[in-house]
């Protein structure tokens, strides 16, 4: 004869929700970490703001950048349009895949900016993206909340 037990029997369950909780923390944490570790080449420029702004990790760029009195940079290296498209062709031998982002200084006219890349393009740089700094969500416009 069996003899019920007096306490309720129940299955033993695995609570996940615990674990997704961690994996999440942890998820942002190595983000967080990640994003601190990205060096920036270019010149301090006071840069133009977008909403749709990303940061870019690789390390295989370029920076050039253009600040409001129309002088050119590569990387922190102030340089005239000969040195530059010298320093471009040389750059592109070595590697042609070479993404580049150019760095302009909000206030910067922007035929300073076309001449700078019409140098990349004449260079054989088909991979330009231009930096932007991303708002912050108390600077956005009252049209992208």
């Amino acid at each position: 004869m069996r003899v019920a037990s007096p306490i309720p029997h129940k299955k033993a369950r695995i609570e996940i929700i615990p674990l997704i909780d961690i994996m999440f923390f942890l998820l942002a944490s190595f983000m967080m970490v990640s994003l601190s570790q990205v060096h920036m080449k270019g010149i301090k420029v006071n840069l133009p703001k977008g909403a749709s702004g990303q940061t870019q990790s690789k390390r295989d760029y370029i920076s050039v950048s253009v600040d409001e009195s129309g002088r050119w940079y590569f990387d922190k290296e102030e340089m005239t349009p000969e040195k530059m498209q010298a320093k471009l062709n040389s750059v592109h031998a070595e590697n042609p895949e070479a993404k580049v982002f150019v760095r302009g200084d909000s206030s910067t006219p922007h035929i300073n900016v076309t001449r700078l890349l019409e140098e990349l393009r004449a260079a054989g740089f088909y991979k330009i993206a231009f930096e932007i700094k991303s708002y912050s969500s108390a600077e956005l416009p009252a049209t992208k909340r």
